[in-house]
């Protein structure tokens, strides 16, 4: 069998599965050059850029969203547990 190449784009989306070192993933995830998304270090597809602000506004956004989630979800549950009164005329 032919070797297949470990990265490369398939459909535009880029690939690679070569064994990462870790001054390759620092690397892929701070560079000050770069748009927000970078391709990742490992895997398939695009990642954050860190040195990128709007990354930083990225994660805000759904850290925040998160809270919201667990806080009504914890706010639901102690709902349930009170009793209600049915007043039937």
């Amino acid at each position: 069998m032919a070797d297949r190449p470990q990265s490369g784009e398939l459909f535009g989306v880029p690939y690679n599965f070569e064994r990462p070192s870790v001054r390759r993933l620092l690397s892929s995830y701070w560079q000050p050059s770069d748009d927000m998304l970078v391709e990742k270090p490992f895997g398939i597809g695009y990642t954050l850029n860190l040195a990128n602000w709007r990354s930083w506004v990225v994660l805000a956004v759904v850290g925040t969203l998160l809270w919201q989630e667990n806080r009504s979800e914890s706010e639901a549950a102690e709902v349930e547990d009170e009793a209600v009164e049915v007043v039937v005329d």
